[in-house]
C-alpha cells in the first residue's frame, strides 16, 4: 500500500503442499493454529505467510492507485515498455526462486517451470515489438494531416487471479501497468503466497527504479468474492480483470456492466484438437498428453481431439501408453506432472458417463493415492484415455461438451466417410464447442491446413504441428471467444484489454471552414 509492505488484519499460513500430502491431519492443524493466533511455531511444514488486508485497506488501496495513476500513464509508452523488459529478465533471474514458490503451493516442478517459461517468453522483445506498434501508429493524410491512433489507459486496472495459477496468470496485470495503469491485485486467500512474492519482492522495486509513483501498484489478500463486491462498486476502479469459471465470470460480467466498468474475462476452457490421418501421430499423441499437465486442472490444456478413422487405433494405443507412464509423486518429483485433484468426485461420474455412452476407458478412470493403486479415497486421479465412436454420441456428452478439471481426455472417431466430409465434421465440431480458449490441428496436407486455418473460428488462439500449451511470443497466450471470453472475448493481450483506442488529428495548413464544407 502506497508503496510500503505494511500489517494487515492477520494471517493466511500457506501450507508446503509435500509437507500436506505426508501429513494432512497435522499440518492443516498446524494452519489453524497458527491462524488462530496460537503459541506454536511455524516450520518447515508452512512454505509462507501473507497478510490479509482489511476492508478498509482494500479501500484505501482502491484510492491511491486512483491518485498515482495520472502521472504514470504521463510517462512515455517507451518507458513502460521497458518496465516490462526489466520484468522479462527479472522472471530469467529469479526462476529458481518463482519455480520454487510455485512447487511449494503443489505445482508439479515441470508445471511450474512452464508456467515461468510462458512468463519469460510472452514479455520476449518480440512480444515487445509487436505490442509497441498496436498501441501507437502515425500516419499523415494527403490533405497534410497528421494522424494518430493511440491507446489510452483506462485508469485503475483490478485484477483477481485464480488459484490454481494465480502467479503466473496474475502476472498479466504487469501488461496492464505497461498501458498506463495503475494496478490493484487481490491475491486469493486459497494460494496467495507466489503471486504476492512476485509483485511485492520482484515487480515492485523494479517500478520504483522506474519512477513509478507511490500506491500505483497494490496488492492485497483476502476473499475473492469480497474483492469483487468492493471492485465493482468503488468510483475508484474502471477495469475488473477477473479469471474463474464461466458461470462466475458471467456475473462479474453483468456486475461490471451494471457498474459501468469494464469487464476482462479468461474464463473456463475446453481445448479441442484434429489429428488427420496424414499427421506426425507420435507428435500428435505427445501434444495431447498435455491433458495431464496438473492433473488437467489447467484451462489451456487439450480435453478432446477428433481423429481421423484411418490413425485412430494407433493413436489409442500411443495415448495409453503414455498415460500410463504417468503416476503421482510429490510436487519437486521431476517424474511427475500430477497434482491433488479437485474435483475427484465429478470425475467418476465423468467416466462413467463416457461408459454408459459406449465409449471405451483404455487406461485410468480410478482415484489413486501416492502409493499407486486404486484408492477411492485417493486425492489424484489417474491420468484417463477414453475413445468415443461417432460424433453425434460425443456431441450430447457433458464429459466432452463442459470444461473438465482432471485429467480425462477423449478420443473422438468419427464414422467412416470420405475425406472433404470428415474435415467439414472435424471442423464443425470445434466450431460448435461452447468455450473457445484454444484449438490445436496436426495434418500436413496444406489443402487440410488453409482450411483448419480459415474455417476455425473459435476460440483466442489456434496452434497448428506445435505443443498445445507452449507459448509463442507475440501471440496471445490468453482469450477467446463463446463461454471462454464472453461475448467481447477474442485471442487477448491484456496491455490493449486495459486500453481503449483514441484518435487524433493535428491539422497546421487545413482551414477548419474548408474541411467541413468542401469535399
Amino acid at each position: 500500500m502506497d508503496g510500503h509492505e505494511q500489517a494487515g488484519d492477520g494471517w493466511v499460513y500457506v501450507p508446503a503442499v509435500s509437507a500436506l500430502l505426508q501429513d494432512p491431519e497435522g499440518v492443516w492443524g498446524l494452519k489453524a493454529a497458527l491462524e488462530a493466533g496460537q503459541d506454536v511455531e511455524a516450520g518447515e511444514e508452512m512454505a509462507g505467510r501473507v497478510a490479509v488486508a482489511s476492508p478498509d485497506q482494500v479501500a484505501r488501496v482502491l484510492r491511491q492507485a486512483r491518485t498515482a495513476q495520472s502521472a504514470w500513464a504521463r510517462t512515455p509508452l517507451e518507458h513502460r515498455l521497458d518496465f516490462i523488459a526489466a520484468m522479462h529478465q527479472a522472471f530469467k533471474d529469479h526462476f529458481a526462486e518463482l519455480v520454487g514458490l510455485l512447487v511449494a503451493e503443489g505445482h508439479p516442478v515441470q508445471v511450474a517451470r512452464w508456467e515461468v517459461n510462458g512468463m519469460i517468453e510472452t514479455s520476449a522483445p518480440a512480444a515487445l515489438a509487436r505490442l509497441a506498434t498496436m498501441m501507437k501508429s502515425s500516419s499523415r493524410s494527403p490533405d497534410g494531416r497528421e494522424l494518430h491512433l493511440v491507446r489510452k489507459a483506462d485508469g485503475v486496472v483490478c485484477i483477481s487471479p485464480p488459484a490454481n495459477a494465480a502467479m503466473s496468470n496474475g502476472a498479466m496485470g504487469l501488461w496492464a501497468l505497461a498501458a498506463g495503469n495503475a494496478l490493484v491485485v487481490g491475491a486469493p486467500r486459497s494460494a496467495p503466497l507466489s503471486v504476492v512474492h512476485l509483485y511485492q519482492r520482484v515487480a515492485a522495486p523494479i517500478l520504483d527504479r522506474f519512477g513509478a509513483p507511490p500506491g500505483l501498484l497494490g496488492v492485497t489478500c483476502g476473499s475473492t468474492k469480497g474483492f469483487i463486491d468492493t471492485w465493482t462498486a468503488s468510483a475508484d476502479v474502471d477495469d475488473v480483470f477477473f479469471f474463474g469459471s464461466a458461470e462466475h465470470g458471467r456475473q462479474v460480467l453483468l456486475d461490471c456492466i451494471a457498474a459501468a466498468k469494464k469487464p476482462v474475462l479468461e474464463l473456463s476452457g475446453n481445448d479441442g484438437m484434429i489429428v488427420w490421418k496424414d499427421a506426425e501421430v507420435e507428435l500428435a499423441a505427445e501434444a495431447l498428453a498435455q491433458c495431464f499437465y496438473a492433473s488437467g486442472q489447467i484451462c489451456m490444456v487439450p480435453r478432446y481431439a477428433v481423429v481421423h478413422p484411418d490413425v485412430a487405433d494407433r493413436l489409442v494405443k500411443l495415448l495409453t501408453e503414455l498415460a500410463e507412464t504417468l503416476t503421482p509423486a510429490l510436487p519437486e518429483d521431476e517424474t511427475t506432472v500430477a497434482c491433488p485433484v479437485l474435483r475427484g468426485r465429478e470425475f467418476i461420474e465423468a467416466v462413467e458417463q463416457v461408459r454408459a455412452a459406449g465409449g471405451t476407458i483404455t487406461t485410468g478412470g480410478y482415484l489413486t493415492g501416492l502409493s499407486g493403486g486404486t484408492d477411492p479415497h485417493g486425492l489424484f486421479a489417474a491420468p484417463t484415455v477414453a475413445r468415443l465412436d461417432g460424433l453425434a454420441t460425443a456431441a450430447g456428452l457433458p464429459a466432452v461438451t463442459e470444461e473438465t478439471f482432471f485429467p480425462l481426455l477423449c478420443l473422438l472417431v468419427p464414422e467412416p466417410a470420405c475425406d472433404d466430409t470428415l474435415l467439414t465434421e472435424a471442423i464443425g465440431f470445434l466450431n460448435g464447442n461452447a468455450y473457445g480458449l484454444r484449438n490445436s490441428v496436426w495434418a500436413r496436407d496444406p489443402a487440410v491446413l488453409e482450411r483448419a486455418c480459415t474455417e476455425i473460428a473459435s476460440g483466442g488462439l489456434l496452434k497448428i504441428n506445435d505443443s498445445h500449451i507452449g507459448f509463442v511470443a507475440g501471440l496471445p497466450s490468453h482469450g477467446g471467444t463463446g463461454l471462454t471470453g464472453g461475448p467481447y472475448g477474442e485471442g487477448a493481450f491484456p496491455i490493449l484489454q486495459t486500453s481503449h483506442l483514441q484518435g487524433i488529428s493535428i491539422a497546421t495548413t487545413v482551414q477548419p471552414r474548408e474541411s467541413i464544407l468542401e469535399h
